[in-house]
């Protein structure tokens, strides 16, 4: 007698449960890394974002015989060119900036609006993208939290 040979064909269902558990551990690894991916770069362009904001405040500054613009009311005098006391000038003497080519928007809010002013504290929330706290521009990063340029932990302020 002849013996017949069985010849293995495909994958047995032990096999594929163990490639599919194999999988589903390796996506439970991963996908949470992309999501702290997209948080690491969304503060990434909101401090990028800050600090240029900070370094053409402080051109503006410098340019408006000591008088920071007042972006609480509009964005105006900071993206378009303007006299020395910041208005629209009337010729092409004495203008100065622009100095954004466009309002910035906050990610983490949404938002452009700001809350405060050089002199005066503003308050965070959710609504607000820009906030200034001690004479200083900061990021809304939600209803209780402020960020500073640095990225540490002790730039975060509660509320």
């Amino acid at each position: 007698m002849h013996a017949r040979k069985m010849l293995a064909k495909g994958f047995t269902l032990v096999e594929i449960l163990i490639v599919v558990v194999i999988l589903g551990i390796l996506a439970a690894i991963v996908i949470p890394q992309f999501t702290n991916a997209s948080e690491a770069a969304k503060f990434s362009s909101t401090v990028s974002q800050l600090q240029t904001i900070r370094a053409q405040l402080e051109l503006y500054y410098n340019e408006h015989n000591d008088v920071y613009p007042d972006l609480a009311t509009n964005w105006d005098q900071f993206t378009t060119v303007t006299e020395l006391d910041g208005t629209a000038p009337e010729s092409g003497d004495h203008e100065y900036g622009p100095y954004l080519q466009k309002v910035p928007t906050n990610p983490f809010t949404d938002s452009s609006t700001v809350s405060g002013s050089p002199t005066t504290d503003g308050t965070p929330s959710a609504t607000v993208g820009w906030v200034w706290q001690g004479g200083l521009l900061k990021a809304s990063i939600s209803t209780t939290k402020l960020a500073d340029v640095d990225g540490d932990a002790t730039d975060f302020m509660a509320y």
